[in-house]
């Protein structure tokens, strides 16, 4: 299973976009949540057949050391940065999307939550279960959450954001990673 946590059958990613493309992060955000998602599938059809090995403790790591420190950033990304400045633009342009999306951040959360637990078993090599019903239904969940933002979050924010909100929604983000922003236009 040395594959497990390594070859998601996605299309190798190109150059992740830096902090002067906001949206452009929140966009590769999404693939590498697809990768960690088909990195569960793949856990999930590994474990019965090979049980809790080495390759599956490594990749329950792997999973949700992503999704206990990579997501949540992404999600205040969106929420405190992307979210509250749709929802102050006059008149409201996205009223009804940004609630819906809070509405499935709550839900994401809520999954993760109840699969996490099972994970940290098998990251230890004390659990060799995943239920099938726990990834189809988060994988499900992200999928459909995804194709809306990739399809109507970003496209918006692009049209509606002016260069001043994005620079300093790339400059919110660094300071949530602990990183020093300088904008490409100034180095």
């Amino acid at each position: 299973m040395h594959d497990v946590a390594m070859k998601s059958g996605l299309p190798s990613a190109a150059p992740a976009p830096s902090f002067d493309d906001p949206l452009g992060m929140l966009f590769a955000c999404h693939r590498r949540i697809e990768r960690q998602l088909a990195t569960l599938a793949r856990l999930q059809r590994h474990l019965p057949e090979n049980g809790c090995d080495d390759d599956a403790c490594a990749a329950a790591r792997a999973i949700l050391k992503y999704f206990d420190s990579a997501a949540p950033n992404h999600h205040a990304d969106e929420e405190q940065s992307v979210f509250q400045r749709l929802a102050a633009l006059r008149p409201p342009v996205a009223e009804v999307l940004v609630a819906s999306l809070h509405v499935e951040h709550a839900a994401l959360a809520e999954r993760w939550n109840r699969l996490r637990p099972l994970l940290s078993g098998i990251a230890v090599g004390a659990r060799a279960v995943l239920p099938p019903a726990e990834v189809e239904a988060i994988t499900a969940a992200y999928a459909t959450h995804i194709a809306r933002e990739d399809g109507e979050l970003i496209p918006l924010a692009r049209a509606k954001l002016d260069p001043a909100a994005l620079a300093a929604i790339g400059r919110e983000m660094a300071a949530r990673r602990g990183v020093a922003f300088e904008p490409e236009t100034k180095r």
